[in-house]
């Protein structure tokens, strides 16, 4: 019995992907235009009342509003119990959604989204959904079971007793999604851009309710490398049972001719592992007088914290502005970045800084990492959180990288937004960012309990 527990949880953590599973685009070079980045921003003044900067969602209504042939949308999460004070997020997409099929009653429409919006703890969203299925739209949700397993201890033992009763939506897909703790933590639209073209954001961003006030980033994208995103998400719905016309989810525009001299960024995207691998060639490749800043949710990725150390001993600059975990719905102790932030600056006898984004109630979800020295810039942004789960083809994620010259426009967007927040460049009053002595944590046992949760998949990160 033992043998056949520990062989099925192997093999839940190791089979072969779903099709559009691991995919990286071709590095492409598009006009500096079509790349814009943009991030929502909540913090606080000196009386506590909310200074919310938002304009995520907006564009997200932009490019449903623009759309004339096709709409693609993958979220997470969606809609939901509205938050006092903040924007009903899904029952403002919906209606959009609602309005531009009703202005175009050939455009198509397909949804797709995690089984946590249709479990029985997500009566509000799981209407929104109804009410797009209803108005003849394709909302497909996610099956789990197509995903590797990232807690093989529990997914072994479950395969081996109660798997044949498993549903993706229902009470025991419900179980297994929850303790497997493997989803679709895709943030993407694509759409037709009304002259044939593609347009799309990808981000760290849901339109969930209770999330309307969370500080994120993203990236406006046009370009080839959105066809291949596109694909990977027509091929996941496949996966997960769609059953529509893939050949209607197309650009009718040819392919942009060789780009003039202007502007330029190089453009990719990236979805699950693949992010992994471009992100630790680019951490690697850093030398002395170069800089790695970091905005991060969730840090626990143990070959990212060593490749961060292996950084700041060639000389690199490092930054981080981590998420210090006190306002999580379920009491965490910070885990894992307080732990693990004490670890880098302790390992690293201060070479790796790092400081706290100052939260009041809401969440610091953003996913920027930035490696640059004095020519070129490298980002990326997206869902992926620095984590085993995030990186390591376990979740489903969506990130999109760029290279552009340190003189570009979206160069100085970038590191703007990033020393914004970390020097309290605010009116007075208002602080992003504290020092990294305010939650620092350097107990063991909660260091350890970050180690094991990360390594055995036993954790909600």
């Amino acid at each position: 019995m033992a043998i056949a527990w520990v062989a099925v949880g192997w093999w839940g953590s190791h089979k072969p992907l779903p099709p559009g599973a691991h995919v990286a685009s071709a590095l492409s070079t598009v006009p500096a235009e079509d790349v814009a980045f943009i991030a929502d921003i909540t913090a606080a003044d000196a009386f506590g009342r909310p200074v919310v900067s938002q304009a995520i969602f907006n564009q997200l209504l932009e490019v449903v509003r623009g759309a004339r042939v096709f709409v693609v949308l993958d979220y997470a999460l969606i809609g939901g119990a509205p938050v006092a004070g903040a924007p009903p997020l899904g029952a403002q997409l919906q209606d959009a959604l609602l309005e531009r099929r009703r202005a175009l009653p050939a455009l198509k429409v397909l949804l797709i989204s995690d089984p946590a919006n249709e479990t029985s703890g997500a009566p509000a969203a799981s209407a929104v959904l109804q009410l797009l299925r209803s108005a003849g739209m394709d909302v497909v949700i996610t099956d789990p079971r197509v995903l590797r397993d990232s807690n093989p201890l529990y997914s072994g033992l479950w395969r081996l007793t109660a798997s044949w009763w498993d549903t993706p939506t229902g009470a025991l897909g419900g179980a297994t999604q929850r303790y497997n703790f493997k989803h679709d933590h895709r943030k993407v639209i694509i759409a037709d851009d009304g002259h044939g073209a593609l347009t799309g954001m990808v981000g760290s961003a849901n339109p969930q309710d209770a999330q309307a006030l969370w500080s994120n980033v993203a990236l406006r994208l046009a370009g080839p490398p959105l066809d291949a995103l596109l694909a990977s998400e027509l091929a996941l719905a496949r996966a997960s049972g769609w059953r529509g016309d893939a050949a209607s989810f197309a650009a009718t525009a040819p392919l942009p001719a060789a780009i003039a001299a202007a502007p330029v960024v190089q453009l990719q995207t990236l979805t699950e592992g693949a992010i992994s691998e471009a992100l630790l060639a680019q951490l690697d490749a850093a030398g002395r007088g170069d800089a790695i800043d970091i905005a991060a949710f969730k840090l626990a990725d143990r070959s990212v914290i060593r490749a961060l150390l292996a950084a700041a001993g060639r000389g690199v600059s490092v930054r981080l502005l981590l998420d210090p975990g006190e306002d999580e719905q379920v009491t965490s102790g910070g885990i894992p970045n307080q732990p693990m932030a004490s670890e880098l600056e302790s390992r690293s006898d201060g070479a790796v800084r790092v400081r706290w984004y100052r939260t009041h109630g809401e969440r610091f979800h953003s996913n920027l990492v930035m490696v640059y020295g004095q020519e070129r810039l490298w980002g990326i942004v997206g869902s992926a959180n620095l984590t085993r789960r995030g990186l390591g083809d376990y979740n489903l994620e969506a990130d999109a990288a760029v290279e552009v010259s340190r003189s570009a426009p979206l160069a100085a967007q970038l590191t703007g937004y990033f020393d914004t927040l970390w020097s309290n460049r605010a009116a007075l009053g208002i602080e992003y960012s504290s020092d990294f002595a305010v939650f620092a944590n350097p107990s063991q046992a909660d260091y350890w309990l970050s180690r094991a949760m990360e390594a055995t998949g036993l954790s909600t990160f």
